[in-house]
């Protein structure tokens, strides 16, 4: 599966931190449940539109 978060993007917000290798894999982990939870949402609703109210 594809990444969906950009590591660049994560170290770059996360200004002088150091980032754990294995930080970028969970954090992949958290967006994709955030976006199946706001598409079931979207669903439940019958909408095909996932809208902010859904996150």
């Amino acid at each position: 599966m594809a990444d969906l978060i950009v590591k660049a993007a994560v170290k770059d917000s996360l200004d002088d931190m150091n980032v754990a290798s294995d930080f970028y894999d969970a954090l992949d982990e958290e967006v994709r449940e955030l976006l199946d939870d706001a598409a079931r949402r979207a669903q439940e609703n019958d909408r095909k539109t996932v809208q902010p109210r859904d996150l």
